[in-house]
């Protein structure tokens, strides 16, 4: 079958609860941009490309007259909702930029006494068939930017590698096809593909239950191992590399990623490993020198000390929950985007690709 994370449909932007995969394939229909924030915010759509793109079409449905749209200040509020779902995918507020920036195209100034400023350019277009066009044009760019990226990332691969990935990076946390994921897909077409580990990827079970559905879809050989398992696979199965995801990249090449991603880079360089991260340039922060700057999401004790709804740790206990790590650039072998593999130093090797 298809993955897909979310699809539109007769005006409505159904979106793929993925909190209930892999056993129950169940979409939440969103008609209202509140509905498509609450869907980032629980996670029933997660991954930077996806919540960009999904970000994109609660714009579209912000600009319907069903939903009090028509204007800009609506529509940026609409957006500052959108942008305020989780904060450290780049591509979310990057996606809704991007739909606000079309609807400033759709209008012009008018005189400094209308109190909204702004008037249609166009009495022939609609704002919301502009905007939902625009949405659907940055699903289909982000697919095709999967598939550019998984022939770059390809070529980085010899034949019979055995490959560690974390989290998921797939069809689920793109528009379609996947970052990482797209990467291993294609390598695997090419016959260079021998075995994948895959990480749990605790608290959420990102790669027990997501990435190793993806791979079983496709056939791809693959095992499950718990995150600390992950220094032992590297000593005795030869594993030849390690690739992730992220949710952005600040302009040196330090990388965000889900929470384990840093220390699974640390193990790689102490293994000799490649270590390397596909990313859409979408995720790069052009306006952050170094990953310092990255707000990292804190999420709810309860999503560590409950599993499946089940509470493990005593009831007094809290826990931490840091959803995302850093990963310095100085443990990035190389990043791969669909315009092409950055190399050290990627202040330079970034800015040349973007």
């Amino acid at each position: 079958m298809a993955v897909v994370p979310f699809r539109w449909r007769s005006g409505t932007l159904e979106v793929l609860d993925q909190r209930r995969l892999p056993h129950t394939i169940r979409w939440i229909a969103c008609r209202t941009p509140r509905q498509v924030a609450d869907t980032i915010r629980v996670m029933a759509v997660r991954g930077a490309p996806a919540i960009g793109c999904v970000a994109a079409f609660g714009m579209a449905l912000a600009s319907r007259p069903s939903s009090n749209g028509q204007s800009l200040p609506m529509l940026e509020s609409a957006g500052k909702m959108l942008k305020a779902a989780r904060p450290t995918a780049v591509n979310l507020a990057w996606g809704v930029d991007r739909m606000m920036d079309k609807a400033k195209q759709f209008y012009h100034s008018r005189e400094s006494g209308n109190p909204s400023g702004w008037a249609p350019a166009s009495a022939g277009a609609t704002m919301p068939s502009m905007l939902l066009a625009e949405a659907k044009a940055i699903a289909s760019e982000d697919v095709a930017n999967n598939r550019a990226m998984g022939r770059h990332g390809a070529r980085l691969l010899r034949k019979r590698s055995i490959i560690l990935t974390h989290c998921n990076a797939g069809a689920l946390a793109t528009a379609g096809h996947g970052t990482a994921l797209g990467v291993i897909r294609e390598a695997f077409d090419q016959g260079k593909v021998a075995h994948v580990f895959v990480d749990e990827t605790r608290p959420w079970f990102q790669g027990a239950r997501l990435t190793a559905w993806e791979l079983s879809l496709a056939k791809i050989p693959h095992e499950i191992i718990t995150d600390s398992m992950a220094a032992h696979m590297m000593k005795t199965e030869k594993i030849s590399t390690v690739i992730v995801g992220c949710d952005r990249v600040a302009a040196n090449g330090d990388t965000a990623n889900k929470i384990g991603t840093y220390g699974l880079a640390v193990l790689a360089k102490h293994h000799g490993v490649p270590f390397y991260v596909a990313m859409p340039t979408s995720s790069l922060d052009r306006g952050l020198k170094t990953g310092a700057g990255i707000p990292i999401e804190n999420r709810s004790s309860d999503e560590v000390v409950r599993v499946g709804g089940v509470r493990l740790a005593p009831h007094d206990t809290t826990a931490r929950h840091p959803a995302f790590d850093v990963t310095p650039a100085s443990l990035i072998t190389a990043i791969i985007t669909e315009k092409g593999v950055a190399r050290p130093p990627f202040v330079d090797s970034l800015q040349r690709l973007s």
